[in-house]
C-alpha cells in the first residue's frame, strides 16, 4: 500500500521471519505466526541507490518530523520497526539485532539498495552501534538470561555508514541516571529515603545540588539498578528449578523518571529548559505509566535495563566499529539525552572517520524547530556526499 503525503509517499512494508522462542513475548498474531516486521519506505519520485534506516528498540518513528523532512529533501528513508513496536515490556535487544539485519538484508537484496545508512536517533543510537559491532565482530549467541539467540550465525550485513542523532549511551545507562533512588522498597513505592527524595514536597536537599549529595544520589541510583538485577536472577533461578509450566515473570518498577540535572541545570550544564523533561513535568512522569522501564518482564530487564548485562552499552561497542564512517550530531538543548553521553561515544569510536557537530538551541524532538530540523538534514546529506554514501 502506498500513501500520498503531499510530495512523499509512504510505501507500507511487512517482513515475516521465523522465531522459536520457548517465550512468546510479541503480542497477538505476531506472536503466533512467526515474526512479523513493519515498516514505511518514505521518498519521493527522485531516484537513489542510498537507503538511511531509521530503528528505535521500541518506536515505528514513521511519523517523527525528521524521517519524513528528509525523505522530502529526495532521500529514501525506511523507518523499520522492530517484533516489538511501541511495547517495549518484554523487549529484547538481542532479537532487534536480528530484526534490523532483516531490513538491511531487504533493503540490499530485494530493494537493489547500494548503500545503506543506519540512522540511530535517541534510543536507536546504541541500537545501531550494538548492530554495526555485532555485524562486523558478531559474538552473540545468547541472551543474558541464557536464552539462544544466534546472531554469530545470522550473518547480518554491514551498513556502510551510521548517523548518531540525539542519542544517549544505552537503555541501560540512561535508566540508571533517571531511576529514582529514593525507593526503597520495590514493592511499595510510598516507602522513600527522605534524603534522597527530590521530588518530596518539602525535600531534604534543593538545588543547586552539592557535589557530596550528586555523589550519593548517582551511587544510589547504580545500587537500585543492581538490586533489581540480583532479584531478577533469583527469580529466573527458582522458575528454572522449579521446573514447571512459568517460564516468564513481568513486573512493576516504579518511580524511574527522577534525575538531579533536571531540576538543576547547573549539573552537566546545556541549553535545556530547566525543570523540564522530554516527557513533561518530571515530577509528574516520575510515576505515570509512560517512564522507562515501568512494566517489564525478567529476561527483558537483564537485556535492556540491567546496568551490568546489557549488551547495548556504548561504550562496549563504540570501539567494535571500526570499518565504516560515523557522524554524531548533538542537540545543545536537548531535553532527554544528558550532555555526557555524546562525549564518551566521540571517545569511544573505533573508526578513524568520526565527524562531531552541535546544533545550538535544538532540543531533542526539533519540535517547532523547523530551522534547527533543516540543519540537521543539511548535516546528515553533506556528510554523507563527501563520504560517497549519497
Amino acid at each position: 500500500m502506498i500513501i500520498n503525503d503531499g510530495a512523499v509517499r509512504r510505501r507500507a512494508l511487512i517482513l515475516n521471519t521465523e522465531d522459536a522462542s520457548k517465550v512468546v513475548e510479541t503480542y497477538g498474531f505476531a506472536g503466533s505466526q512467526g515474526v512479523n516486521l513493519e515498516g514505511q519506505l518514505l521518498r519521493t519520485d527522485a531516484e537513489s541507490t542510498t537507503l538511511f534506516v531509521f530503528i528505535h528498540p521500541t518506536s515505528t518513528l514513521n511519523l517523527m518530523p525528521l524521517p519524513a523532512a528528509m525523505a522530502a529533501r529526495g532521500l529514501h528513508v525506511l523507518c523499520a520497526a522492530s517484533r516489538y513496536p511501541k511495547n517495549d515490556a518484554a523487549l529484547i535487544l538481542e532479537k532487534v539485532v536480528l530484526d534490523l539485519g532483516a531490513w538491511v538484508r531487504w533493503a540490499r537484496e530485494e530493494e537493489g539498495y547500494e548503500k545503506v545508512v543506519l540512522v540511530g536517533w535517541s534510543g536507536g543510537g546504541s541500537l545501531s552501534l550494538l548492530y554495526q559491532a555485532e555485524a562486523e565482530d558478531p559474538t552473540i549467541t545468547h541472551t543474558p538470561a541464557g536464552d539462544p539467540v544466534d546472531v554469530v550465525g545470522a550473518g547480518i550485513p554491514q551498513a556502510d555508514g551510521v548517523i548518531f542523532i540525539a542519542a544517549h549511551l544505552s537503555r541501560a545507562e540512561t535508566l540508571t541516571e533517571w531511576i529514582d533512588p529514593s525507593v526503597i522498597d520495590e514493592a511499595d513505592p510510598y516507602r522513600r529515603d527522605p534524603v534522597l527524595d527530590i521530588y518530596a514536597v518539602d525535600p531534604r536537599h534543593r538545588p543547586p545540588y552539592d557535589a557530596e549529595f550528586i555523589a550519593r544520589f548517582r551511587d544510589e541510583q547504580r545500587a537500585r539498578n543492581r538490586r533489581i538485577t540480583e532479584w531478577v536472577r533469583s527469580e529466573l533461578a527458582l522458575l528454572e528449578a522449579s521446573d514447571g509450566p512459568e517460564l516468564e515473570r513481568p513486573f512493576i518498577v516504579h518511580r524511574t523518571m527522577c534525575d538531579v540535572r533536571w531540576l538543576d541545570p547547573t549539573i552537566d550544564p546545556n541549553d535545556r529548559q530547566p525543570d523540564w523533561c522530554y516527557l513533561g513535568d518530571p515530577r509528574v512522569v516520575n510515576a505515570g505509566p509512560v517512564g522507562l522501564a515501568r512494566f517489564t518482564t525478567l529476561r527483558s530487564w537483564l537485556s535492556q535495563w540491567s546496568l551490568d548485562d546489557s549488551r547495548a552499552r556504548s561504550g562496549l561497542n563504540a570501539p567494535r566499529v571500526k570499518s565504516v564512517p560515523v557522524l554524531q550530531i548533538e542537540n545543545s538543548a536537548d531535553d532527554a539525552v544528558p550532555g555526557t553521553h555524546s562525549a564518551l561515544v566521540r571517545a569511544a569510536l573505533g573508526t578513524d572517520d568520526k565527524k562531531y557537530e552541535l546544533i545550538e538551541g535544538a532540543t531533542h524532538y526539533y519540535k517547532g524547530q523547523p530551522e534547527h530540523l533543516a540543519r540537521c538534514i543539511d548535516i546528515a546529506e553533506k556528510w554523507s556526499r563527501e563520504r560517497g554514501l549519497l
